[in-house]
């Protein structure tokens, strides 16, 4: 009765009250003498009435409550199954740069040692020992991958930017010419933007290595570093072959990848043909004024190459 139905309590209340009181008061033509039972019949409707709205907002405060523990549970699942999705995307992006990178150089420097091995015997060694480098350097990160996966440390600290004068190295012997700029004044960078910054630049060298294979000539990569006091800027920009004009950019896993790894720290990343030929990667990282990343992205997927 009182769940949705109170105007018409309220109404048959009055309305009884109303009858009872014109009633005495005909019957006995005092109004005093009816107002008594009036008033007690009266005030128990009002108790009753009293009664059923306590009772309805208890109802009311009780499924509230269990609803927002509904909603909360709700919310726990849903952070869980996000957090564990975001886990394997990264786990994911971490398998793909290391095995992709070990995986290319080992793919150039083989077909560089079988094209040399009739004609240039003596070239053969650089080769194979670029294919060394590389296997052991892939069995490295991938440990420390694994360490993660088995909730154990790494070996290792995760690579930075003090490691991209190595990273250069390694595709100098893979046949690049890598000439590297850092720009700005260095200070700390936090361990996930400096990782972020090693494995765009590995990604970003990777498939030049990949796409400028069989260039008629050396190709030239220029990888950039610039310090800013609010944000880390990388630029990877190549003199190769490039994308014949017109052509779309193949789409990929390591062009989405390094897109979402800058979007993760609230950056951005384009990449595109340049003008006199060759490709180029441009990824901004911004950091606060304490050195740390800035917020992350909603939207880090974006459907790119």
């Amino acid at each position: 009765m009182f769940h949705g139905r109170r105007a018409a309590s309220v109404v048959t209340t009055v309305a009884i009250c109303a009858a009872k009181l014109i009633g005495g008061w005909i019957a006995s033509g005092e109004p005093l003498h009816a107002l008594a039972p009036v008033l007690w019949i009266s005030g128990w409707l009002v108790a009753v009435l009293v009664w059923g709205e306590v009772s309805r907002h208890r109802h009311a405060y009780l499924e509230q409550v269990r609803q927002r523990a509904v909603d909360a549970e709700r919310n726990r699942e849903e952070l869980a199954h996000r957090r564990a999705v975001e886990e394997r995307l990264r786990i994911a992006r971490e398998l793909h740069d290391s095995l992709t990178h070990a995986i290319s150089v080992v793919t150039v420097q083989s077909s560089v040692a079988l094209h040399l091995l009739e004609r240039r015997p003596e070239l053969v060694r650089p080769a194979l020992a670029a294919i060394n480098e590389a296997g052991q350097e892939a069995m490295r990160e991938l440990r420390g991958t694994l360490g993660v996966l088995r909730a154990v440390d790494g070996d290792e600290t995760p690579p930075g930017p003090a490691r991209l004068p190595l990273l250069a190295k390694r595709f100098e012997r893979s046949g690049l010419t890598v000439r590297l700029h850092v720009t700005g004044e260095p200070r700390p960078v936090p361990a996930d933007t400096g990782h972020a910054v090693y494995r765009i630049a590995q990604e970003a060298l990777t498939n030049v290595a990949r796409h400028t294979a069989d260039a008629p000539a050396p190709v030239t990569v220029d990888l950039t570093l610039v310090h800013h006091p609010a944000r880390l800027e990388l630029r990877v920009e190549d003199d190769g072959p490039g994308v014949p004009d017109g052509a779309p950019v193949p789409e990929g896993h390591g062009l989405r990848g390094m897109r979402e790894r800058a979007a993760a720290l609230g950056g951005s990343l384009d990449t595109g043909p340049r003008p006199g030929g060759g490709f180029r990667v441009h990824a901004t990282l911004p950091l606060d004024e304490a050195g740390s990343p800035a917020p992350a992205a909603v939207d880090a997927a974006g459907q790119v190459a």
